[in-house]
């Protein structure tokens, strides 16, 4: 029997599993992002995962001769050649098992929602991403490095936005919109500007933009139009990445699957998925969308079953362990 880890390192939170070729859970666990972009770089990222991956060693009984044949890690922040790299050395340094495969989360994401050959992922939780596959082995990925190549949306990017609208609304460049009130609510401010000045003055808060993220999707199905415009807005840049990829990919006109992922998407709003829909209906009528529930260390840990040659059997126990 072969040991494998499996680690999903996003953006806000990071999942270790540790597994049998049967796909069998033995060791489960769980803590802050260890996107080395975002967690204050590379030594302060793996500081994270391995007190992670120890503990999940410890929630499987493994002692310290137990070997892992394998780990799987797919890591927001994975983006260009050098940063894959750079990930890859130190995952390999790090000793966690026999070998290592080292990629981008969108990777897991894709694995996790389809076997399609013909496939394309975005991810919209914290950030946005994507990835897309042919079945003639062609991938398509994008830098996925915030504004500077083209990205909107995400978490990160949702609550600010709302906060923008909000501030514009108090003082008369633009429409008024219920997120004035109700983002100075979530704060206890007594207004749009109170928070803005306060994010300005206080990094603990301008951490906390990213949980507006939620209180903008509740404005929108109120009905404000303004919330609704960037939700209208954020299904648009999804379904644009896909596309973009189908295209690139030359699948716009044959069937494909375009599996959506993160906690934005997740969380299945109307008028976001309706969007989405309807943009991907009007240029690549024939995909079909699905959305993952799984938790994203479940493709992370499938990609190590099938690079241990594991069984479709391994596959369904594994799926049944994330929705215990």
């Amino acid at each position: 029997m072969s040991l494998l880890l499996a680690v999903d390192g996003g953006n806000s939170k990071t999942e270790v599993l540790v597994c049998d070729d049967t796909g069998t859970v033995l060791g489960h666990a769980r803590g802050p992002g260890s996107n080395h972009q975002t967690a204050g770089g590379l030594d302060v990222a793996m500081d994270r995962l391995n007190a992670l991956v120890t503990a999940a060693r410890t929630d499987a009984g493994l002692v310290s001769s137990d070997r892992i044949a394998l780990a799987a890690v797919y890591l927001a922040g994975a983006d260009l050649p050098v940063e894959l790299t750079m990930l890859t050395d130190a995952v390999s340094s790090s000793g966690w098992a026999d070998k290592c495969q080292v990629d981008n989360d969108t990777l897991a994401l894709l694995r996790s929602g389809t076997a399609d050959p013909d496939a394309v992922a975005v991810v919209c939780g914290a950030g946005i991403n994507c990835v897309g596959r042919a079945a003639d082995g062609r991938m398509v990925r994008f830098p996925a490095l915030g504004t500077i190549t083209g990205d909107w949306g995400g978490g990160d990017e949702l609550g600010p936005t709302a906060l923008w609208h909000a501030t514009r609304a108090e003082d008369g460049r633009g429409p008024a919109t219920a997120l004035t009130s109700a983002i100075a609510s979530h704060f206890g401010l007594p207004s749009a500007t109170a928070v803005a000045a306060a994010a300005h003055l206080d990094p603990s808060v301008a951490a906390r933009l990213r949980d507006l993220t939620p209180v903008m999707f509740e404005t929108s199905r109120a009905g404000d139009p303004v919330a609704r415009s960037i939700v209208v807005r954020q299904g648009e840049e999804v379904a644009l990445l896909a596309i973009a990829a189908l295209r690139r990919l030359e699948l716009v006109t044959v069937p494909a699957t375009v599996v959506l992922g993160g906690g934005v998407l997740r969380g299945r709003d109307p008028l976001l998925h309706d969007t989405i829909r309807d943009r991907l209906a009007e240029a690549t009528p024939l995909a079909r969308v699905t959305v993952v529930t799984d938790p994203p260390v479940v493709g992370a840990a499938l990609l190590g079953l099938d690079a241990l040659g594991a069984t479709p059997d391994a596959e369904g126990r594994l799926r049944t362990w994330s929705t215990a």
